[in-house]
Order: C-alpha cells, then sequence, then structure tokens
C-alpha cells in the first residue's frame, strides 16, 4: 500500500462501504502494511471484512499487475468499544499511526487518514513514506 494508487484505492472502498450503509465509520489509517478501522458495523463482521479485503485485493493486485497472490493476510483484529474514554483512545491510535511511524508531523499530514479533512487531499498525492 506504498503506492499511491494502492492507498487512495483502499480509502475509496472505506468510505465506499460506509456509504452504502454496511457501517459507520470513525476514524480510520492506511498504513504502508496494514489499515486500522474504527466503525459501528451494520452489517455481519466477519462477512464485510471477507468482501472488502476480497475487493481491495483483487485491484490492488490488478494495479501491481499480480495473479494469484495473496495480498492480505488471513487475520482480522477485533474488539468491541465499551466506553467513550476508550473510543477516544482508539481515535487518537488510529490517527497517530502515521506520527508514531515517523512518517509526518502531525495526523492532518498524513494524506490516507481520517485525520485529514476531506476537501484538502490532493487527487494526485504522493504517499509520504521514507
Amino acid at each position: 500500500m506504498r503506492q499511491p494508487e494502492i492507498a487512495a484505492l483502499m480509502v475509496e472502498a472505506i468510505r465506499f462501504r460506509e456509504e452504502r450503509g454496511e457501517y459507520d465509520l470513525h476514524s480510520y489509517v492506511v498504513m504502508a502494511n496494514h489499515v486500522h478501522l474504527l466503525i459501528t458495523p451494520r452489517v455481519d463482521v466477519p462477512r464485510l471484512m471477507q468482501s472488502l479485503k476480497r475487493f481491495t485485493a483483487r485491484e490492488a493486485n490488478r494495479i501491481l499487475g499480480l495473479t494469484g497472490h495473496r495480498f492480505w493476510q488471513e487475520e482480522n483484529y477485533d474488539r468491541l468499544v465499551r466506553d467513550d474514554k476508550e473510543f477516544l483512545r482508539i481515535v487518537d491510535y488510529i490517527e497517530m499511526n502515521p506520527v508514531h511511524a515517523g512518517l509526518v508531523a502531525t495526523p492532518e499530514e498524513f494524506l490516507w487518514s481520517s485525520a485529514r479533512p476531506i476537501t484538502n487531499r490532493p487527487q494526485d498525492a504522493i504517499l509520504p513514506y521514507k
């Protein structure tokens, strides 16, 4: 997901599923080797993840010119958010992920995150990976 086209694909797929009403999207970040999502699901989570991973893997492999290659790992990690304090801690963890990785100085600078205002996202932006 280091390639801007693939990172953009991930964000588009995440937002598309939100628009379809599959979940309420609270926070996300697309990193080079993983994605964090904080959602309130409106559909079965295992089916949602299988569908999201299948679509993005197929499209990412198409972009990369690969066939028959595994794009995602098998596992997903999900957990129940128990209260507002934990919710805010998780939002902070997700949106600070690129900062802690040393990719940007502030969360809003990272192009593939819910911390960045949509209106400020350039269409042809380049990921700030080192």
